[in-house]
C-alpha cells in the first residue's frame, strides 16, 4: 500500500526575515508565513489528508496547525525538527560564511540518519495514508536526499511552505 507523503516547510518566521540561524529554537510566524500558510491551504483545499504531522518546534506546529484547521490532530516528532547548529544558533547567517564549523553542530551523517528515521516512521505508522508533514529547510532537504539517494548539494532548496510530494 503506497504512502503519499506531502513535505512542506514552515512559514516565514521573525527570524528568517533578519536571517538568523534558528536551528532547534521555538521559533515565531511573522505575518507573512502566516501568509503563505493560509495561501497554502487554499491550495491544498481539495485534497484530503489522512494525517497532518509537524516537528515538535512551534513555528512548525503554528503552520500545521493552520494547514490542518482547528479540529483535525496533529502529531508531532522530533524527527522533523530543523538540524540542531550548536553554537551557531541565533548568529547572523552571513556572517557564518567562512567561519569553521564548531563541534556542536548535529552532524550530516547524524543528520541523515534522523531523516532516514522519519521515512520509516511515516512508512510504519501511516501506512496506505496521505499525510502532511511541517518540517524545516534543511531536515527537508536531509528528507529528500535520502529519498531520492542524492547528496544534500543536489536536493533544491524548500521555499517557506512550498511541497513536495513524496510516495513511499
Amino acid at each position: 500500500m503506497k504512502t503519499t507523503l506531502y513535505l512542506t516547510r514552515h512559514g516565514e518566521t521573525v527570524d528568517n526575515a533578519r536571517q538568523l540561524m534558528q536551528g532547534q529554537t521555538q521559533g515565531q510566524l511573522n505575518d507573512v508565513g502566516v501568509e503563505q500558510a493560509e495561501q497554502l491551504r487554499e491550495r491544498l483545499a481539495g485534497t484530503h489528508f489522512d494525517a497532518y504531522v509537524a516537528s515538535d518546534l512551534k513555528r512548525a506546529i503554528d503552520t500545521a496547525r493552520i494547514l490542518a484547521g482547528p479540529q483535525q490532530p496533529i502529531d508531532t516528532t522530533p524527527l522533523l525538527r530543523e538540524r540542531d547548529w550548536g553554537s551557531f544558533t541565533g548568529r547572523y547567517i552571513p556572517d557564518l560564511k567562512g567561519e569553521v564549523w564548531p563541534d556542536d553542530i548535529e552532524t550530516l551523517d547524524d543528520l541523515l540518519a534522523r531523516a532516514g528515521r522519519f521515512l520509516d516512521f511515516v512508512r510504519t505508522r501511516y501506512q496506505g495514508k496521505t499525510v502532511l508533514a511541517v518540517g524545516h529547510g534543511i531536515v527537508n532537504k536531509a528528507i529528500q536526499a535520502v529519498y531520492y539517494g542524492k547528496q544534500m548539494r543536489d536536493v533544491e532548496r524548500m521555499a517557506n511552505c512550498e511541497v513536495r510530494i513524496l510516495e513511499l
